[in-house]
């Protein structure tokens, strides 16, 4: 079996078998998520989820608020100057909590918790404290839990990790994408190093157990000599993960990306340059390659738990432990609960108006059926594993593995004879070759893009 960690770039290999897929945070993918969906299902999941006090439960509580907008964001967030829009979106917040803890019950305990956005650190302390006062009243927060908070290094003070880090948050990561001046000028993210290096060592000193650090490739302005100056400087930092994107430029989807000229992106054979190039400075710093775009050092507990075949995936990217249903918070945020995933509004007078009328704000969703669990588990073991194992699949599901999947390891055998994959008779195992390939991989899987297979408008695979 080949070592977990590892990573071999193949330019031909790439060329062939790339192109553009989901990046499988969930299964279905949420451009299968139809508006005609019965909100009565996410409730009666809800309900159904209060007779399991002991499966594993998530929060995730989206805050789309920014003081300025990254040109390359994608996300879905809300540019404003002003700080008095915080407190109805808390307001918000704690009444959707009460609506769920109405269906699920109080006193579920919690192993995982973080706050995205946008910009969670926009919220003002005293409300991130009220956050948690509501919280701690209508859930239990487990003492070994996982509590993270995305947060903006050019407006957190050390001064403010310590007030974070007392609420209970353990976990941070810090955007920086690229540390040259010329690169951040291009996006609108003006982010001096020493600061960026100042709050990765205050967050240490806080008492954070983990500390992940994002960037970016494919940005306007740079070149493989300025990356190789931020990839030093990072890891002499020495987080204990790092998520390096790939940039996808789609400025008919994301208008801040239209203030990019894309005459400034850096060629393709400049990205993979810069991408072989971080593999190779990551691997000689000990960090080990997780899958897609995250890598983390080996003795980091997602490391540890790939190699024990126990890593998993889920909307806010890769996991220790299975983190069970996660009931999402806020705009556009994204539950999986039971047999359902639900979307909430996008847009913020629309989640308003929702829970004004006392109703949960979903605007769309999907109940997953039998093959679509079946489909997920094979999915989420390529994607975290790199390798699906027959014999477990037929267990859990009660199938004839190579039967059932006949068509898609038919379409898979051109990648085993190109060395990309191995197929066996007792599963696939995606080698250091094709890893870079998992998508493609797990997308032979995917029965929904048999049927529309542009349904949604995907980032490059490699």
């Amino acid at each position: 079996m080949e070592a977990f960690g590892e990573i071999v770039l193949d330019p031909p290999l790439i060329e062939r078998f790339g192109g553009r897929g989901p990046r499988y945070t969930s299964y279905p993918t949420a451009d299968r998520f139809g508006p005609n969906f019965d909100p009565a299902h996410y409730t009666q999941a809800l309900l159904e989820r209060a007779g399991r006090r002991d499966a594993p439960l998530g929060l995730y509580l989206h805050i789309p608020f920014c003081r300025t907008i990254c040109y390359y964001c994608g996300c879905n967030k809300i540019g404003t100057k002003h700080q008095e829009r915080s407190a109805p979106y808390v307001s918000a917040l704690q009444r959707e909590i009460d609506l769920i803890t109405l269906l699920i019950g109080r006193g579920q305990k919690i192993t995982h918790l973080h706050f995205g956005g946008g910009t969670p650190t926009f919220l003002l302390d005293e409300e991130f404290a009220q956050l948690f006062e509501t919280i701690g009243n209508r859930f239990e927060l487990a003492s070994d839990g996982e509590y993270s908070i995305e947060i903006d290094p050019r407006t957190v003070t050390p001064a403010r990790l310590l007030t974070l880090r007392a609420l209970g948050l353990n976990r941070v990561s810090l955007g920086i994408q690229d540390f040259d001046l010329e690169v951040q000028r291009a996006v609108n993210r003006v982010q001096p190093h020493d600061e960026t290096r100042a709050l990765i060592d205050a967050s240490r000193d806080a008492g954070f157990h983990s500390i992940n650090v994002d960037l970016i490739y494919g940005l306007p302005k740079q070149t493989t000599a300025g990356f190789e100056r931020t990839l030093e400087q990072t890891i002499a930092a020495q987080p204990d993960r790092v998520a390096l994107y790939n940039y996808a430029h789609l400025p008919q989807l994301f208008k801040p990306q239209r203030r990019i000229a894309e005459a400034d992106l850096p060629s393709a054979q400049t990205r993979s340059q810069i991408f072989d190039l971080a593999v190779k400075m990551f691997r000689s710093a000990g960090y080990a390659y997780l899958g897609l775009d995250h890598f983390a050092r080996a003795g980091d507990e997602l490391s540890v738990a790939q190699r024990e075949g126990r890593l998993h995936r889920n909307f806010q990217g890769y996991c220790a432990h299975d983190s069970g249903d996660l009931i999402a918070l806020g705009v556009s945020s994204i539950s999986s609960v039971g047999s359902v995933y639900a979307q909430n509004e996008k847009t913020l007078d629309a989640y308003y108006e929702r829970l004004m009328q006392g109703e949960l704000p979903i605007a769309r969703g999907i109940e997953v059926g039998y093959d679509d669990f079946v489909r997920r588990d094979v999915i989420q073991s390529l994607m975290c594993n790199f390798r699906v194992n027959w014999p477990e699949i037929e267990t859990r599901h009660g199938i004839i593995a190579p039967e059932y999947f006949a068509d898609a390891i038919r379409e898979l055998a051109p990648m085993h004879e190109a060395g990309a994959i191995e197929i066996r008779p007792q599963g696939i195992e995606v080698l250091p070759r094709g890893r870079l390939l998992v998508r493609a991989v797990a997308m032979a899987f995917d029965r929904y893009l048999r049927h529309s297979p542009a349904a949604g408008t995907y980032s490059k695979i490699a």
